[in-house]
């Protein structure tokens, strides 16, 4: 065989819970706490300036808070491309080392806007059929970037309806800001619950190559879309 190499994998969990519960190497560790740090620091900047314009609302302040609507979207973007980043960086690793990680299907009640349910429920009717865990894992990857995205859209609309004090039905736009940034939380903790899994099937020689990896995501534009190709 000569001096050929043979990738030696971790030993393999049972399912996506013995991933979250499972201890990590420190390197490994330090990795996956610096990325949700930065996700923590994006949705605390997001959730205080959504809770303020909430609450100037209930103070009877409406110009105050369609200023603060106005501020709102590039917030909400810039916690979506980074989850989105996330989950593309996730994607191209795979398709380079061959990692494959644990994968639940999505769940359709963890949502609460209409695009984001018709979604997942979609993909969850497809799971089933989806037997290779390759297929389904990109499907996850799949679906909750879909998810972001509509998310990204949607919450902008609104948000520019509240801020040019031009809805014919305001409050049905500030409730949809909160949906909306309920669904892309939910997003937000499957990504991070599915990076967990990841860097516990990722073998610790690669760890290196593993953060080149997602810091490059996060450096590109994302995708409009993830791959669909399984």
């Amino acid at each position: 065989m000569g001096n050929s190499r043979v990738k030696v994998w971790p030993p393999r969990s049972r399912s996506v819970q013995d991933d979250w519960l499972a201890w990590m190497p420190a390197e490994k560790d330090g990795v996956f706490e610096a990325i949700r740090a930065d996700f923590d620091t994006a949705n605390s900047m997001l959730s205080v300036s959504l809770n303020d314009a909430f609450r100037q609302r209930e103070e009877g302040a409406l110009g105050q808070a369609q200023n603060q609507a106005a501020l709102l979207p590039d917030l909400f973007e810039r916690l979506g491309l980074r989850v989105r980043a996330i989950l593309g960086g996730l994607e191209q690793y795979h398709r380079h080392f061959g990692t494959l990680p644990n994968t639940a299907a999505v769940n359709p009640d963890f949502f609460r806007g209409a695009t984001a349910q018709r979604t997942a429920w979609r993909s969850q009717l497809l799971a089933v059929v989806l037997f290779a865990e390759r297929s389904r894992f990109f499907h996850k990857l799949h679906t909750l970037a879909e998810i972001v995205e509509d998310a990204q859209q949607e919450f902008r609309a609104a948000a520019e309806e509240i801020a040019d004090g031009a809805s014919v039905n305001p409050a049905a736009h500030w409730q949809a800001l909160e949906v909306l940034h309920y669904d892309l939380n939910t997003c937000l903790c499957e990504s991070i619950v599915l990076l967990k899994s990841f860097l516990c099937a990722l073998p610790n020689a690669e760890l290196t190559a593993f953060q080149q990896e997602l810091q490059a995501g996060l450096s590109r534009p994302p995708k409009s879309r993830i791959s669909q190709h399984w």
